[in-house]
């Protein structure tokens, strides 16, 4: 079995990238949404995550925005959230990988947003950046609500810069020309990796 890395830096348009693929057929591994799963009602992570930062659990599930008023610009309560929340992710992803099998996949995608920041590519087959020029990305992400200038470069201060990704890929989504050209490289990515494992 194939797994593709995709991963891309805010604002590149990686979400989108990934639906492709599901569209196409291929089952999805979405690390985030796993993540809301854990700290969403009655999560598996809810419990554990109020004993490490007491007062973010409300109605059975973590209060996401007091969460990240806690750790974000705080080292140090990050990884303590990391140590929790990333052996459940990598659990879940381990029975993703099995019941593709099951199910006569022969590839799957593992949508990781902090792919090379967390050595994650070491899981992959073959990683897929999805890029598209800075003044594109900047445009789309301060368009997001309660999005400000300050904290889009917070948060790129912690990502690797897209070059850097660019230079690591295997194969790059360039997501700025439409979306039928997007389409058309997730189509050539997929056929390439088939047939390496032909």
């Amino acid at each position: 079995m194939i797994k593709l890395g995709l991963t891309g830096s805010i604002g590149m348009g990686k979400s989108e990238t990934a639906r492709m693929f599901r569209d196409l057929g291929v089952p999805v591994f979405d690390s985030d949404a796993i993540v809301h799963e854990l700290m969403g009602i009655d999560g598996e992570a809810v419990d554990l995550v109020e004993d490490a930062f007491p007062g973010v659990k409300n109605n059975n599930q973590i209060d996401r925005k007091e969460l990240g008023k806690r750790v974000f610009g705080d080292d140090g309560a990050l990884i303590k959230l990391e140590k929790i929340i990333h052996p459940m992710v990598s659990n879940k992803r381990d029975e993703f990988v099995e019941m593709a099998k099951i199910d006569g996949h022969d590839v799957v995608v593992f949508d990781i947003p902090l792919l090379y920041e967390k050595s994650y590519e070491t899981l992959c087959d073959y990683v897929v950046v999805v890029s598209a020029p800075a003044s594109v990305q900047r445009e789309r992400v301060l368009a997001r609500p309660d999005m400000t200038e300050k904290r889009f470069a917070e948060i790129l201060s912690k990502q690797v810069p897209d070059n850097e990704k660019r230079e690591k890929a295997d194969f790059i989504v360039q997501s700025d020309q439409g979306f039928d050209y997007a389409e058309r490289q997730v189509k050539e990515i997929l056929e390439k990796v088939s047939l390496s494992n032909a």
